[in-house]
């Protein structure tokens, strides 16, 4: 049977939110994680909507409703992660999408993430979808 291990962490203002996931992962020694929750608020952000190629870049106070996906960090120590987020703005508008590097943390986010130290996570071309897609394998 495979571990898993959950670690709950909170991230401070000014943090870049899928930044410090990733060192946290990696801090860990571990090269695959899942990001099981996450709440919190921001100051910036950055989400990728569906079928967009750049992302939609936000500057104003919002709260993040939902976080998840995965965590994935090379041998190499290059990241290959994969977030979704909700959003809402101060107006109650609620856009959700890929998080792309450049959300920074207002006040808080609370997160809890499932370390898996027995596998590790890559994205690898897929010729079925045209994009770099998840490859799992056990951790030696």
């Amino acid at each position: 049977m495979k571990s898993m291990k959950t670690f709950p962490l909170r991230l401070t203002p000014g943090q870049d939110l899928r930044a410090a996931l990733e060192v946290a992962v990696q801090s860990q020694n571990c090269r695959a994680a899942f990001v099981l929750s996450g709440i919190g608020s921001l100051s910036t952000a950055g989400i990728r909507l569906a079928g967009a190629e750049q992302p939609t870049r936000l500057t104003e106070s919002m709260e993040i409703l939902t976080l998840s996906g995965t965590v994935a960090v090379t041998e190499g120590g290059k990241t290959a992660s994969h977030m979704h987020m909700a959003i809402s703005t101060a107006t109650g508008q609620v856009l959700g999408g890929h998080v792309a590097p450049g959300c920074t943390v207002l006040t808080t986010a609370e997160v809890l993430l499932a370390l898996l130290p027995d596998w590790q996570f890559s994205r690898e071309p897929d010729a079925a979808t045209g994009y770099d897609e998840l490859v799992v394998q056990a951790r030696d």
